[in-house]
């Protein structure tokens, strides 16, 4: 097991209520009907798809979408700033791979301004070797765009490489890319058999063990 490649939105952070949030209080001010149900609908894309289709839907005047887009991002880097709060198990498996030699990668659909963000509040930036967002890339997940750009820079094999993934958009990214994936499903979601096509499945990064990873990438 040479490499690892993290998400990072509800993985390494509970930040997915801050995105609901963000984009219920931006679009909402816009005339935009969101409720919190409908947010459900956009939690996969970026943060660019998210607005291109509430503006398709209900076309605002006034405003770009590059600026709307902005305002959800600014909202949810303030959140992160200073509610943030760590997943299950994060530093645990971080230090658990970094111990071994593992290099560390993030690979996220969020913009790449916020990642700094995360880093510095969950005081983790100094785990990961890089790190790719969907900002670098033509497609973000489920395309697997964002993992082949990783594997790139991390300069590792996919069958050498392990992700870590918390929704089913992001595992058949992984996968797509050649690149076998560890799902961390929400627990509400941790018997949903969409998530059956993960190699593994975890209920949180505390149950993850080096010698799991060595054996998923053996199998």
């Amino acid at each position: 097991m040479q490499a690892a490649i993290f998400d990072m939105d509800g993985l390494l952070i509970h930040s997915e209520p801050f995105w609901k949030q963000a984009e219920q209080a931006v679009f909402s001010a816009l005339g935009v009907p969101i409720t919190p149900q409908e947010t459900d609908l956009t939690a996969a894309m970026t943060t660019q798809q998210v607005t291109e289709y509430w503006y398709q839907k209900y076309p605002w005047a006034g405003h770009s979408q590059q600026e709307v887009e902005q305002r959800v991002i600014n909202q949810v880097s303030h959140l992160i700033q200073h509610q943030g709060e760590a997943m299950a198990g994060v530093r645990y498996t971080l230090q658990s791979l970094a111990s071994k030699g593992v290099k560390i990668a993030l690979a996220t659909n969020s913009p790449k301004s916020i990642i700094p963000f995360v880093f510095e509040r969950l005081d983790i930036g100094h785990f990961f070797l890089t790190y790719s967002s969907a900002d670098e890339v033509e497609y973000g997940k489920p395309n697997p765009d964002i993992y082949l750009l990783t594997l790139s820079k991390l300069g590792v094999r996919a069958q050498d490489c392990l992700s870590f993934e918390d929704s089913v958009g992001g595992i058949k990214a992984s996968l797509a890319a050649g690149i076998k994936s560890i799902a961390i499903p929400h627990s509400h979601e941790f018997d949903d058999e969409k998530f059956n096509i993960a190699s593994h499945k975890l209920r949180s990064l505390s149950e993850f063990d080096y010698s799991l990873g060595r054996q998923l990438l053996s199998a």
